[in-house]
Formats: structure tokens, sequence, C-alpha cells
């Protein structure tokens, strides 16, 4: 987070926004995106994650402000430093709660009980679920599957089960990079900043991190295949696509390895040229196929 931002905006951390953008698999692979309605719904429902998502950071900053003291890289965060007072963060939490919330309720779809369970999952993260281990993953996780419900049940547009296997996949891979990440920079003092680290060991992270990131490539290649999929859409270029896919999460890995990254994803795409250029192809050539402009619809 650049530190010539506002203090009070770098408490938001809108570069973890990104994240929110989950909500438009829907509108993409539902051939929905020339709707009007749907398209101002996704946007609000990416607002609302948006205002919800900062209300839920500024939480966990106030739960973890002596503890952020202590890490390397956390310490210098608005809280921790002293930049921003407890009593302006609350407020700016409640602002944003309220806001969200609003936007959710009145904009964002048919569906504002996704938004209450992201709010009620996170506050449940925040006051213990995290310290469990393998179940704080699984946490993380469910929180981008209620984005890809909003952008989907909450527009009227039915899920695709390979999507949501694959998002799930996805996800618990970026999860467990996260606490592998975690493990890596704090080394003997990890237990004492994040209690659930004293659970994990790197072999073990390693193996879950192997499982999720094939269950990943291997369903979504699955549903590129898929008959519902080439029925759908009325192409079978989909399966052009994985490259994008596995190249993207062979360079997450490597970056988590040798470089050290891997703790934040949404860091990681906006620093990283390779998965940058990953993630634009694979936009790029999904809009292309989708659309007929590669390969003809029959």
């Amino acid at each position: 987070m650049p530190a010539r931002l506002p203090a009070w905006l770098r408490l938001l951390r809108p570069h973890q926004w990104l994240k929110n953008g989950f909500v438009f698999v829907g509108l993409l692979f539902g051939h929905a995106w020339n709707d009007p309605l749907k398209l101002g719904q996704a946007l609000a429902a990416f607002a609302a994650f948006c205002l919800l998502a900062s209300a839920v950071y500024v939480m966990n900053d106030l739960i973890d402000r002596e503890q952020d003291r202590r890490h390397p890289r956390k310490k210098d965060r608005p809280l921790a430093a002293g930049s921003v007072s407890v009593g302006a963060a609350v407020a700016l939490a409640g602002a944003c709660l309220v806001a969200g919330s609003a936007v959710a309720w009145l904009l964002a779809g048919s569906a504002p009980w996704i938004f209450f369970s992201y709010v009620v999952l996170n506050v449940g993260y925040s006051f213990g679920l995290k310290h469990v281990v393998i179940l704080d993953v699984f946490i993380i996780a469910a929180g981008f599957m209620l984005r890809i419900l909003a952008g989907t049940l909450g527009l009227g547009i039915a899920p695709s089960q390979w999507l949501l296997l694959c998002g799930l996949m996805l996800t618990l891979f970026l999860g467990f990079a996260k606490r592998r990440a975690e493990l890596n920079a704090l080394l003997a003092d990890s237990a004492g900043h994040r209690r659930v680290l004293e659970h994990y060991t790197a072999p073990m992270l390693d193996q879950f991190i192997a499982i999720a990131a094939a269950a990943t490539v291997i369903s979504y290649a699955l549903y590129t295949v898929s008959a519902e999929t080439v029925a759908l859409h009325g192409t079978r270029g989909l399966i052009a696509t994985v490259p994008f896919v596995l190249y993207g999460m062979l360079r997450y890995l490597w970056r988590l390895h040798a470089r050290g990254g891997g703790g934040d994803p949404a860091q990681e795409l906006l620093t990283d040229s390779h998965l940058l250029a990953a993630t634009g192809g694979w936009l790029l050539l999904v809009f292309a196929l989708l659309g007929g402009a590669i390969m003809p619809r029959p």
C-alpha cells in the first residue's frame, strides 16, 4: 500500500477491493454483460463488498493492533503505527458498514442475505475462528464464494457447479499460500503473532497447496470441456484458456517460494507483470471466445 495515501484510506485497504472482482464472474460466464440491469446490480454488489470488506479490515486492525506492532510489515499499518485513532477507526468502520449494507439491500440484486452472511462470517473469523486450524482457511475461501454467489444467484444467474468447485479450490490455494507466506516471514515468532500458525508446518502447508492447486487446474479444465459448457457458450475453445490459469498458478508458487511473496494475492497481482499478463490474457481470450470473435457459435 503506497505510504503517500492518507492514513484513513490506507486503513480501508483499497488495493484489496480487487478481490471483489469475483462478483463479475456471473456476468462473464452467464453472458449477461450486455444486460444493463444485471450490470448495474453487479457494480452495486462490487461497491457493497468494497465497503463491507473495508469495515471488516478496520475491525481486524482494531483487534490485532497490539500484535501488528510486533510484525515486521504490519507494524506500519495506521492503527498499529498510531496514525489513526481508535475512535476515528470505529467511526470509519461504522460508516462503511452502514453504507455497504444500504447498497447491498437496495441496489445489489435479490439476495441481500449473502452480504449479511459475509459480515457474520468475518465477525466469527475475527473473534476466534481464525485460530482454528484448516477451518481458518476455509472461512477465507467462503468469503470469496459468497462474492461469486452475489454475482450469480443474486443477479438471477444460475452458477455453474464446475465454476463453484473451481472457485473453491482456487481460494483454498490462495488461503493456504497466505499461511505459508506468513510462516516464512515470521519464522520462529510465527505462533506468537498468529496463534493458528503453531498448528501448521511448512511440509503440511506445501501438501495442502499442492492439492488445492492441482484441483483448481483440473476442475477448471473439466469445466471448459464439459458438454454443459460447450452447449451454453457455443464453443469448444475455452480449453485454450487453461495454460493461462496454469502459468499464473505456477508463477504464484514461484513468488511464494523464491521471492517471499504469496501473503497478499491482490498485492501480488498488482506488482507482478507475469501475473498481470496471465490474468489479462485469460480475460481477453475468454471474452473473445464467449463473444464469438474467435470461434463463431454453431
